[in-house]
């Protein structure tokens, strides 16, 4: 494990703040850590390097406010995953592919359907098998969406779920639903090298492995009816969500930038505690190429996203009769975007690195739609495999620079997952419990096993209590299609 090797961060409570924990600034520190946990919580992330991770982000040149972790805060590459940052871009502020991560716009995406639970009923195995056999899914798997050639991948790269919609993908109703218009605004295909779009390529509508899946879901409770009455969910209703990113063209952008940054950073004069936390100045050459270069490789994510949808909607006509899935809301949980926020009471502009944490922008803000504007950007947030998801909005004021969680947080490896858990016994587990599975292998089953992960109740109830955000209904799996 590549890392800082000095010892464990000393923790102290925020006087008068309920769940934060501050980590005080020592040696090249410029800010302090701000972790954002319950008690149980934060014994789980003493027991992991994320801490330590905290700490060593607190380093980067032209960070402001604090290096904080989100309540699912786990160990990841340089930033730990739920981890948010922000650099001053007019102060020498840095951007950090580590802070983004491999997967780039890793998200989720929310669909409701007008099929009840009771509707449902014994149809839920014809719609599990039509999932099956229409979500493309597993390490290198084709997509649904056959790009004609790399002038078709160009349009992907550079308008996201425009193109997708461009290609018959959708309806215009969509794009009003998806973070950022469906595009990240800057993208530079041109900075996307011809490896990353060979691994892209025929990749597009598929979900790939690991902790990617589409769940059938019900919305078991209802927190906030008038919010939900806006995002258009209502208790028993059956939904679909769906967590992916950008496939192997993202991984291959992050692995590109990475290498050009780490042989970079001499010219800057900037030293680092760990190589994994390889950044340049956002306003040089590099970290333009990379902005550019992550914009793209989000912008896919979100097509990708788009697409797969798009084969959810076929799969529920054929097995349910209807395909009207409604889009809730698709929103990433893996970027950096140049964003305008208070630091000492000035506005300033600053690269927010959102690792593994939402972006969740308050009520009232400029950047949300009309229609979300009065509830707050909503926040997605998927469960371990078996165990109910969450959807949240922004809260007002929020903190961490508008950021919330984006999941349960892995406890254990995906190694010590396969030691601990049969991937069959697994599936007979979840089927005994009313969740159908369909999986491509045993083994992607028992690395994604429910006890691999933190509890996504405390994980939410934390980000209420500390005013992250707040929560509007739990959706609980009744089927699950994984890699």
């Amino acid at each position: 494990m590549t890392g800082s090797t000095r010892a464990q961060p000393r923790l102290s409570r925020v006087p008068g703040a309920r769940d934060q924990w501050r980590i005080d600034p020592v040696g090249a520190m410029s800010v302090p850590g701000i972790v954002f946990a319950s008690d149980a919580l934060l014994e789980q992330a003493v027991d992991d390097e994320a801490l330590r991770q905290v700490a060593n982000v607190a380093t980067l040149p032209g960070i402001v406010g604090a290096s904080f972790a989100m309540p699912d805060v786990h160990w990841g590459y340089g930033f730990p995953i739920g981890g948010v940052a922000a650099t001053d871009v007019d102060a020498g502020g840095v951007v950090s592919p580590g802070g983004v991560g491999f997967d780039i716009s890793c998200g989720v995406r929310l669909l409701a359907s007008p099929v009840s639970a009771g509707e449902l009923g014994q149809k839920l195995d014809a719609l599990m098998d039509a999932l099956d056999a229409g979500i493309p899914r597993g390490l290198g798997r084709g997509g649904v969406w056959h790009l004609r050639d790399g002038r078709s991948l160009e349009g992907v790269l550079r308008r996201g779920v425009r193109a997708a919609l461009e290609a018959g993908l959708g309806t215009e109703a969509d794009l009003a639903r998806c973070e950022d218009g469906g595009a990240v605004a800057g993208a530079d295909p041109s900075q996307v090298s011809e490896r990353a779009r060979s691994r892209g390529f025929g990749q597009v509508g598929s979900l790939g492995s690991g902790n990617h899946f589409l769940e059938v879901q019900v919305v078991e409770e209802v927190f906030d009816a008038a919010c939900a009455e806006v995002l258009g969910i209502s208790t028993s209703q059956v939904c679909a969500m769906i967590h992916c990113g950008s496939r192997g063209l993202g991984h291959q952008v992050c692995s590109d930038h990475v290498r050009t940054m780490l042989a970079a950073m001499h010219r800057y004069h900037i030293t680092v505690p760990d190589p994994q936390l390889a950044c340049v100045p956002v306003r040089s050459a590099e970290g333009q190429a990379y902005l550019g270069a992550m914009a793209a490789a989000a912008n896919y994510g979100g097509a990708n996203r788009q697409a797969l949808a798009v084969a959810a909607r076929r799969a529920f006509e054929v097995a349910l009769g209807t395909g009207n899935l409604v889009l809730v809301y698709d929103v990433s949980h893996n970027l950096a975007e140049l964003e305008r926020h208070p630091v000492d009471g000035e506005p300033r502009l600053l690269c927010v690195h959102r690792k593994g944490a939402t972006r969740a922008l308050p009520p009232g803000h400029r950047d949300l739609p009309g229609d979300l504007r009065a509830v707050g950007q909503p926040v997605l947030v998927p469960g371990s495999m078996g165990t109910a998801s969450d959807v949240l909005v922004g809260a007002d004021p929020g903190g961490a620079f508008s950021s919330a969680c984006h999941g349960a947080g892995r406890t254990m490896s995906r190694q010590a997952a396969q030691r601990r858990v049969r991937g069959e016994t697994l599936r007979r587990e979840l089927e005994a419990r009313g969740i159908a599975v369909r999986a491509s292998s045993a083994r992607g089953l028992a690395e994604e096993a429910p006890l691999a992960y933190k509890d996504v109740d405390e994980v939410v109830m934390t980000c209420e209590r500390a005013g992250l955000a707040r929560r509007v209904a739990r959706l609980r799996p009744v089927g699950v299609v994984k890699g």
